[in-house]
């Protein structure tokens, strides 16, 4: 009874189903609902982006004056391009592609989350954790690289006194620490609240219409409502993937840039 309880609740939507189970010894290399979006995703982006550059075809060809789609992927990439210039200037031309895959990768995520049905990666947790925590790891490494151990500086504002530096240090590092987990926690909650307040209107929808008389036609009230939320969820995914490079475009900057 309780895994059929669960089957109707909110939080449905973001169970992982195996679609096609496969374990090798102690390994399960299992097709998900998770892994199965990953793929629409990347054969979505792949298809958009031959179809309107290919070489073999002159009407599928990039032109001066641009088609939809064509349009679609320009502002993609001038987003990308643009963040990377405002945040890193000229010397942070180099992490562009990683920045641009990352937001289109979160966008697609985000966008395709909205369609009934389907499957938010971005929703989960442990997605969330594993892009900010390796963005982090990435980040402390150029610090080392470039700065060695003069990246402790971070940790210490310039002019400090010694007694206040024993205060400071420990609230820098904690804050620090906490970086890549608020980074993973806020593209996780918003998308989790929003997706799971649009099944909570939906099945009071529902509810609504499967009352007798004229209470049935109340039904158009929670649904109106479903459609301004749907307009809202659209545009929270879209400002959680610019928001999330954003973020990680400025923990670059301050990696790469240590003020002594």
């Amino acid at each position: 009874t309780h895994s059929l309880f669960m089957l109707f609740t909110p939080l449905e939507q973001f169970q992982i189903i195996s679609i096609f189970s496969f374990k090798l010894f102690c390994l399960d290399f299992s097709l998900t609902n998770m892994l199965f979006i990953n793929f629409i995703v990347i054969l979505v982006f792949s298809s958009v982006i031959y179809f309107i550059s290919s070489s073999n075809n002159i009407e599928t060809t990039f032109f001066l004056i641009p088609s939809v789609w064509q349009t679609l992927v320009e502002t993609i990439y001038e987003t990308a391009a643009q963040l990377v210039f405002d945040n890193l200037n000229e010397e942070g031309e180099k992490f562009f592609p990683f920045i641009a895959v990352m937001f289109t990768f979160i966008l697609f995520n985000n966008l395709i989350g909205l369609i009934p049905y389907s499957f938010t990666i971005t929703s989960h947790l442990i997605v969330t954790f594993t892009l900010s925590f390796s963005i982090f790891i990435g980040v402390v490494s150029l610090c080392v690289q470039k700065y060695k151990l003069e990246m402790l500086s971070i940790f210490l504002p310039p002019n400090t006194p010694l007694a206040l530096g024993f205060l400071l240090v420990p609230i820098e590092l904690i804050s620090y620490i906490f970086k890549p987990i608020s980074l993973g926690v806020r593209l996780f909650a918003n998308l989790m609240a929003g997706h799971t307040l649009l099944k909570v209107i939906v099945g009071f929808a529902w509810s609504m219409l499967l009352l007798e008389d004229l209470l049935a036609w109340f039904h158009t009230i929670p649904l109106l409502i479903l459609v301004i939320l749907m307009g809202l969820e659209l545009g929270v995914a879209v400002i959680q993937a610019y928001v999330f490079t954003v973020l990680t475009c400025i923990y670059l900057t301050e990696a790469t840039n240590i003020s002594h």
